[in-house]
């Protein structure tokens, strides 16, 4: 192979790749000293001339001339005169031969391995740019095609063919792609996995959420409202908080639209995620208050010892305050930050005489309550407000097993 050869191809396959012609240049010198290192031992004496553009390249090989019984006759940096004299008869000792190095002078086996090694650098290079483009747009909102539909994975294409992974766990439920459809996702990790980046994409981040109102809300856009939290269940309901640096705008307003108008497309993304936009505000009451909604509150009573705040309702408000499967009420709490404890206020007496549900370990498996904390329940009253069909489809738990819990509780307050 000639070094013309060598070059153009390795400049095409470069170019392909989008190396620019510094670093392309940088690694065509770091295999060419290799081949030489290899052939020759050192480097150090050997100066190499490329032109990457052209194909042209010439290296040469300068050394010192010695006399033929000079000890130092076998350096890879001295040449003895008797051998210098071949190439010019008027050579001397002390003077320097600069001698041109041709690629095919390598061998073929040498330049075939460079050859390989070039290919393999312009690869390792391609991973390394696309890991660093990557890493800093964690976060950040993108459009990708759907290519591979497997098992545990959606295998996507961005615009410039890399591939990236969307997880079975980082989909909504209902979410239903086909090939060739174009999707929208956050960046969610960027990591190398056994060499390789490894680009993971998420539609249940929160931040997923956070985007598409950035990109739906002007006012979000020019900065004069902000989302100060998001908690979700990825394609059931979420819980949107946000405020109004201008006075003459009303936040939740602006988020909703007209008839719904501006959130009725954030919505259609999240396949039909109910969205409640809340007004935020420093007043723990009145946030509690709105987290809750629809739900008409009548008392509040914080305890910020223990983390937990105790909310009291009329009787018909409660199950709106729970929501279905507990959902509202378990995002609201995640919303301000404290467990929320649910009370019955009846004719405005208040009934406290809850009972949380690990106070019955003795009588049922601790298991078994996990599974009603896990859908937000964790008081005896909470449990007792859902029907046992919601509660059977809201948990993992038997029609047997919910049927006997709720016979429990039901004795505890009979």
């Amino acid at each position: 192979m000639h070094s013309g050869d060598l070059i153009e191809s390795f400049a095409e396959f470069a170019r392909e790749k989008n190396i620019d012609r510094p670093t392309m240049i940088a690694i065509l010198e770091d295999v060419l000293r290799t081949m030489i290192r290899k052939a020759y031992g050192d480097d150090h004496n050997f100066d190499i001339i490329l032109n990457a553009e052209s194909g042209d390249l010439e290296m040469w090989r300068t050394r010192e001339i010695v006399d033929d019984n000079s000890e130092d006759i076998w350096d890879t940096d001295k040449i003895p005169l008797s051998e210098a004299k071949k190439i010019e008869p008027d050579f001397e000792i002390g003077e320097e031969v600069a001698e041109e190095v041709k690629i095919e002078d390598f061998g073929r086996r040498i330049v075939q391995t460079a050859r390989q090694t070039l290919i393999q650098k312009v690869k390792d290079l391609e991973k390394e740019m696309l890991f660093d483009q990557y890493k800093d747009q964690v976060g950040e909102l993108v459009t990708v095609d759907v290519y591979q539909i497997l098992g545990k994975e959606v295998i996507c294409m961005d615009e410039e063919g890399n591939e990236l992974s969307l997880p079975k766990g980082e989909q909504i439920p209902k979410d239903r792609f086909r090939k060739g459809t174009s999707i929208r996702a956050i960046i969610h990790k960027v990591e190398i996995n056994n060499g390789n980046p490894k680009l993971t994409l998420s539609r249940t981040s929160p931040v997923f959420l956070e985007r598409l109102f950035e990109l739906e809300i002007p006012e979000i856009q020019d900065g004069v409202i902000s989302i100060r939290k998001i908690v979700r269940e990825p394609g059931e309901r979420a819980k949107v908080a946000v405020e109004s640096f201008d006075d003459r705008i009303d936040p939740v307003g602006a988020c909703v639209g007209m008839k719904g108008s501006r959130i009725h497309s954030i919505v259609r993304e999240l396949e039909n995620e109910n969205i409640d936009v809340i007004q935020w505000t420093d007043n723990t009451n009145l946030l509690i208050s709105r987290a809750l909604s629809p739900a008409k509150i009548s008392n509040i009573r914080i305890n910020e010892n223990n983390e937990r705040v105790s909310v009291f309702l009329k009787p018909d408000q409660v199950s709106l305050a729970i929501g279905k499967g507990g959902l509202n009420i378990k995002l609201a709490s995640k919303l301000i930050g404290l467990e929320i404890d649910v009370f019955r206020d009846i004719e405005g007496v208040v009934e406290e005489e809850d009972v949380d549900l690990m106070e019955f370990t003795d009588e049922i498996d601790e298991w078994i309550l996990l599974e009603f904390r896990k859908i937000g329940l964790d008081t005896a009253k909470s449990v007792l407000t859902i029907g046992k069909a919601d509660l059977v489809r809201r948990t993992e738990l038997e029609e047997e097993t919910v049927d006997e819990v709720l016979d429990i509780l039901r004795k505890e307050f009979d």
